[in-house]
């Protein structure tokens, strides 16, 4: 029905805007207009599609509760008597009866009937809430374009209404991105807070032990929990450490290649092909680390392991064949490869954005290309260059599925990274994941991780474009 109403909306519009620019070309002809006949068109059209639109979404929000409410005014007995989470479910069904599905569960006389009658009530009052919102549509679209053609005449600002509009909208649109945020940020700041009034800060920060699989009874083991989130600080630290270690001079070098030494051609051919790795989803990254990075990591050190058992490494030896495919190693080095067109894009860009002049400067004081780059190029790039890999940073401490399928789920306070680690990010899927109560401190631990993760993040993308910013203004 939306796409419907949606349709007529778009309809109304055209209509009144080439009727608001007829109108004003016509009245053109005996009198100058301060704006252009278009620009009437649009304020035609506006006062049609606004409040057409806002009728359709005010049918389309109480259409569906008003609906139910009919439909349970007239219900029979049988389904008075369900409880609420059944009726609820009856309901769900009715609906799909009457949209032409089949029931999601099996009902019995004289549910089964109940239903079919109520399926076919639903019907007719999908009828009447579609005919009710078009007839609300044109109605409301008649009083706004009888107000636009009315108010149309040659010293009518249209231009400036129109464009008051768009700011309108501009603005709108903003708000909705500030006030998500701050949306975002007040729900973690609240269940937080309440986390943070079981689990003191200090120890949340600072304790070795995480396991909040609480238990149900107080007999039980782990009925306390522990809420120590170093190891999950330890674990993300040392991922973004091993990513970082492969996507920075990777990256890097890619982008003094493409910016300096490589022809239009190659970089034509060679730069599309290196950014297609930053449109494979992370899962698809996870697979890869999980089925095929793993795998060949563990042969490889344990190979290397029975090599040295029964030398003078025997200890090293055993450990090394013990290793096994999910290892922070194995996480770190495919998110790395992730992160490489990321770091390579952005550092191409502030290369390129080097005066010229210092290049030329430096090759005709005789110094050769690769002197060039790294006694001249680099260090004019080095501000931007080091806010990319900020950058960076943050989006390999954010990510969840490569960790997930190639890291495990232990915490531990290690920084070996042949072991199996954890990270913030798997863990606050991990206790969301199912279904939880949002009352017990297990679950609201998440949202301690989550807000932890946010500063850290914000901390991070603040700093990194602060230093972009400096160097922006540096040869702006």
């Amino acid at each position: 029905m939306i796409w419907l109403l949606i349709f007529l909306v778009i309809v109304l519009a055209i209509a009144a805007f080439v009727g608001g620019r007829a109108i004003a070309a016509r009245r053109a002809r005996d009198e100058k207009l301060h704006s252009r006949p278009e620009q009437h068109g649009f304020y035609a059209a506006i006062w049609v599609a606004g409040p057409a639109l806002a009728a359709v979404l005010i049918a389309s929000a109480i259409g569906g509760p008003v609906e139910r409410r009919l439909l349970e005014a007239g219900q029979p007995e049988a389904v008075s008597a369900l409880e609420d989470f059944r009726r609820d479910a009856f309901y769900a069904d009715v609906t799909r009866v009457a949209s032409g599905q089949a029931p999601v569960q099996p009902w019995e006389a004289p549910l089964a009937g109940a239903m079919t009658e109520q399926a076919q009530r639903a019907v007719q009052l999908d009828q009447v809430r579609v005919i009710g919102a078009v007839v609300l549509a044109l109605l409301a679209a008649a009083l706004g374009g009888l107000f636009a053609f009315s108010r149309i005449r040659p010293d009518l600002r249209a231009r400036n209404r129109v464009e008051g509009w768009v700011v309108a909208v501009l603005l709108a649109c903003s708000a909705v991105a500030v006030l998500t945020t701050v949306g975002i940020i007040a729900a973690l700041l609240v269940d937080a807070t309440r986390f943070f009034q079981a689990v003191p800060v200090a120890d949340f920060l600072f304790g070795t032990q995480w396991s909040p699989q609480t238990a149900i009874r107080a007999d039980q083991v782990g009925s306390t929990g522990a809420f120590g989130a170093l190891p999950l600080f330890a674990g993300t630290f040392l991922i973004m450490l091993i990513a970082m270690t492969v996507a920075a001079p990777v990256g890097l070098m890619s982008a003094i290649y493409l910016s300096e030494y490589a022809s239009p051609l190659t970089r034509a051919v060679v730069k599309p092909v290196l950014e297609i790795l930053a449109g494979v989803p992370t899962v698809v990254y996870g697979f890869f680390a999980a089925l095929t990075v793993g795998p060949a990591f563990r042969e490889g050190f344990n190979w290397i392991g029975a090599q040295l058992v029964g030398g003078p490494l025997d200890g090293l030896g055993e450990y090394l064949m013990l290793v096994q495919n999910q290892m922070a190693l194995v996480a770190g080095g495919v998110m790395g490869i992730m992160l490489i067109p990321f770091v390579s894009s952005l550092s191409d860009d502030i290369l390129n954005a080097v005066p010229q002049s210092l290049r030329d400067g430096s090759l005709a004081m005789g110094a050769t290309r690769s002197e060039t780059v790294g006694r001249v190029l680099m260090p004019a790039a080095l501000p931007g260059v080091a806010g990319a890999l900020l950058l960076a940073v943050s989006r390999a401490v954010g990510e969840t599925m490569i960790v997930t399928m190639a890291a495990g789920l232990a915490a531990r306070l290690t920084l070996n990274p042949l072991d199996t680690v954890t990270t913030v990010t798997v863990q606050i899927v991990t206790l969301l994941t199912g279904d939880q109560e949002f009352d017990s401190t297990k679950t609201l631990s998440a949202f301690g991780l989550g807000l932890t993760l946010f500063l850290a993040t914000l901390l991070l993308n603040v700093v990194a474009q602060r230093i972009v910013q400096t160097y922006r203004q540096q040869y702006d």
